[in-house]
C-alpha cells in the first residue's frame, strides 16, 4: 500500500527553552511522510528551491521514501522562523518566507496514480482540491488545514471537506470551523460537511476520535522534557495514516490503534529539534512506546 502525500517541505528556524536551531528540515509533508514511512510505502508532492541539496534528500532516501514529486526549482525553499519561549504549547511566528512555494503548482508523477491513500497536508484549500480531483481512485482520503484558511479562504476549504474521509485538526479549529465551542457538537457539524472520520488534536493531552456515531479518546504520553513541539501534529498525522494504510482492513479496532500510533510518532518528534529524532527513530522503539500507551490506558 502506499500514500502520497501532497504539502511542504521547508526549512525551519526554532527557538525553546532547550535551544536554538538555525534551518531545520522542516515543512509538513516532510514530518507526516517520515512517519508514515515506518508503516507502509509513502510517496511526496512538493516544491525546493535551489537551497535543498543531496543531504536534506538523504533524509527521505533513507526512509526509502519516494521523492520523484518534489519538484526543484529556482529560488529558495519555503522558510518559517517560530519560538516557544512563552508557551512550549503554542508557537510564536517571527517570520515566515514562502519562497518557491508561493508559486507552487503540484505536479502528481504517472508513478504514483496507483496510491491508494492521499495524505492532504496544510496547503491552499484549492491546490488540496485539485490533487484529490486529480486522484479520484484513491482508497482513503485524509487532510489537514489551519485556522487561516478556515477563516479567509472558507469557501474554497467547503469544497475540499466535501471530498474528504478523515479530517485531522485541533480542538480550536474545530469550533472554528463549526461555530459552536462545544467539541462534540463541532465535531458532529464539521462531520456533517464531508468527512466521515474527524481526529481532533489536543496537543499534550492526547486525541479526540469522531467515527460514525463513536467517540474515542487516546491520551498523549507525558514526557519528562519537550525540545521541540515543532511538527508534532504533523508527525501524528503521518503514524495515524501510515498505520490505517498498512492494515488489509480498515475496521474501528484500526481507528483506535492509529490513535495510539499517532500519538507514538506525535511523542517521538518532541524529544529532538526539528526532524532529528525522527531520523534516528526505529521500528522496535516505535512498538515499545505503543505498548507503553496501551498501559496507560489499562484498567486491570
Amino acid at each position: 500500500m502506499a500514500i502520497t502525500v501532497v504539502g511542504s517541505v521547508a526549512y525551519d528556524t526554532i527557538e525553546t527553552p532547550a535551544g536554538r536551531r538555525e534551518r531545520c528540515l522542516g515543512g509538513a509533508a516532510t514530518y507526516f511522510s517520515l512517519a508514515a514511512s515506518f508503516f507502509t510505502n509513502v510517496r511526496v508532492i512538493a516544491v525546493v528551491g535551489e537551497d535543498f541539496g543531496k543531504r536534506q534528500e538523504a533524509v527521505f532516501q533513507a526512509r526509502n521514501i519516494d521523492t520523484r514529486g518534489i519538484e526543484h526549482t529556482a529560488g529558495k525553499s519555503f522558510f518559517w522562523e517560530g519560538s516557544y519561549l512563552e508557551n512550549i504549547n503554542e508557537a510564536k511566528t517571527h517570520n515566515t518566507e514562502l519562497n518557491v512555494f508561493a508559486a507552487f503548482e503540484p505536479k502528481i508523477p504517472e508513478a504514483y496514480g496507483d496510491s491508494e491513500f492521499l495524505f492532504l497536508a496544510n496547503i491552499d484549500p484549492v491546490l488540496q482540491r485539485r490533487v484529490r480531483e486529480a486522484m479520484p481512485d484513491v482508497k482513503l482520503v485524509a487532510g489537514d488545514t489551519m485556522n487561516y484558511w478556515i477563516k479567509d479562504h472558507r469557501a474554497a476549504l467547503l469544497e475540499v471537506l466535501k471530498g474528504l474521509d478523515i479530517l485531522l485538526i485541533n480542538d480550536t479549529e474545530t469550533k472554528m470551523l463549526a461555530g459552536n465551542n462545544n467539541l462534540v457538537q463541532a465535531a458532529r457539524a464539521v462531520m456533517a460537511l464531508g468527512p466521515k472520520t474527524l481526529v481532533v488534536k489536543h496537543g499534550e493531552y492526547g486525541a479526540t476520535l469522531f467515527h460514525g456515531a463513536k467517540i474515542f479518546r487516546a491520551p498523549a504520553l507525558p514526557l519528562e522534557e519537550v525540545i521541540d513541539p515543532t511538527g508534532a501534529g504533523d508527525s501524528f498525522a503521518g503514524g495515524f495514516f501510515g498505520y490505517l494504510a498498512a492494515q488489509r482492513e480498515i475496521t474501528p479496532a484500526a481507528y483506535r490503534s492509529a490513535m495510539f500510533y499517532g500519538g507514538v510518532m506525535g511523542s517521538f518528534a518532541c524529544e529532538r529539534f526539528g526532524t532529528e529524532r525522527m531520523q534516528k527513530l526505529t521500528r522496535p522503539e516505535i512498538d515499545a512506546r505503543f505498548n507503553l500507551f496501551r498501559e496507560l490506558t489499562h484498567l486491570d
